[in-house]
């Protein structure tokens, strides 16, 4: 699996990181996919489509209530450059989704979306290339609302749980919607504008490709390589987790050799698509509004994480403005994946029971 998980998609940031797990088979499950288009979409930055293309994936089927309603809707978002496939991998699906596990597809509708820019929604590499719209996080959470609501008949959600960019959709989504779920679960994030370490290694990630000689505004004939390989350089220290790197790179040897297969992972990426998927997140800070959040919230980071170092002290003190809200720091273990922790679904099943139980009607 990888950053930008070309895997299944693992998701966010963390893809390099679960790259060095053994790749596994996605779990075979009764997958519908579909596209939902919406015509005249507006940006926030101005900026306007004619038709935006949402695809997403839906295991189980919705059950109504007596008025009508869809009860048992859960909707799960993945981080940059993952998609909705990454979470059918075993690690997620094999613990989560099975017959008496805690999102039994038999008793939930599980949502997959595609988020704008990733997989096979609208995105930069479909033509427009650096043309396409400066989509933010609000603009994704305002699409993904639509592609619910509009798009799969959806008026509340008894679960919004979110992944790396998806946990920063979670707290967007608890204050742009306060009253559309039952339940937060974010995994891997902070609630505050990207600053600090976190933007200086996207800004350099979007830097070394626009640098790149055959850069050209984003009308490059080839992937701009140079700009692509320095990108994955800063993604694979990003995405890093200490322990798991020591335990699969035993040897000089092998970390040698997971440096010089950098190239073979860079051919996956899009550069187009790669800069407007880590600049998404340019304007993100739910930090002012943190109050507003009415849903009980089950927030959780691990504490290998590069992305969301503990030693920040950001959680623990912005956990505390949430009406509803419990933050878990998973110590470091021979468990846990750095970022990518968010989708070992093994290391975290027992707080989402705890979540569900909790927020139970």
């Amino acid at each position: 699996m990888t950053f930008f998980a070309r895997f299944v998609s693992l998701s966010a940031v963390a893809f390099i990181a679960a790259g060095l797990a053994l790749a596994q088979t996605p779990i075979k499950y009764p997958v519908t996919e579909g596209d939902y288009a919406t015509r005249n979409f507006k940006f926030k930055s101005g900026e306007e489509l004619p038709e935006l293309r949402l695809h997403y994936r839906t295991l189980g089927k919705p059950e109504r209530d007596a008025q009508g309603r869809v009860k048992n809707a859960v909707l799960i978002l993945h981080g940059t450059g993952g998609s909705g496939a990454q979470f059918l991998a075993p690690q997620f699906a094999g613990e989560l989704y099975g017959p008496g596990q805690l999102l039994d597809i038999n008793k939930y509708f599980i949502i997959l979306p595609d988020g704008i820019g990733h997989g096979k929604s609208s995105k930069p590499s479909d033509g427009m290339h650096a043309h396409f719209p400066a989509y933010d996080y609000d603009d994704m959470v305002a699409a993904q609302h639509l592609l619910v609501t509009e798009g799969l008949g959806v008026q509340h959600l008894r679960l919004i749980l979110g992944t790396s960019m998806g946990c920063m959709h979670s707290f967007v989504w608890g204050e742009s919607y306060p009253d559309f779920m039952d339940a937060l679960m974010p995994l891997a994030c902070l609630p505050v504008q990207i600053a600090g370490r976190n933007r200086v290694w996207r800004r350099m990630v979007m830097d070394a490709i626009r640098n790149d000689p055959t850069w050209n505004g984003g009308e490059y004939k080839e992937e701009p390589k140079d700009g692509l390989l320095t990108a994955e350089d800063f993604l694979v220290i990003a995405g890093s987790a200490p322990l798991l790197m020591q335990k699969t790179l035993p040897t000089r040897d092998a970390a040698d050799k997971y440096t010089e297969d950098a190239e073979k992972r860079a051919v996956t990426l899009d550069a187009n698509d790669l800069i407007y998927q880590v600049n998404a997140s340019r304007n993100y800070d739910p930090s002012p509004q943190l109050e507003t959040i009415i849903a009980p919230v089950m927030w959780i980071n691990s504490a290998d994480d590069f992305i969301n170092p503990p030693e920040l002290g950001i959680a623990e003190k912005e956990s505390k403005r949430l009406r509803n809200g419990t933050f878990i720091l998973i110590p470091i273990s021979e468990q846990t994946h750095g970022h990518g922790t968010h989708t070992w679904a093994v290391v975290w099943q027992s707080y989402l029971k705890q979540l569900l139980d909790k927020s139970a009607h």
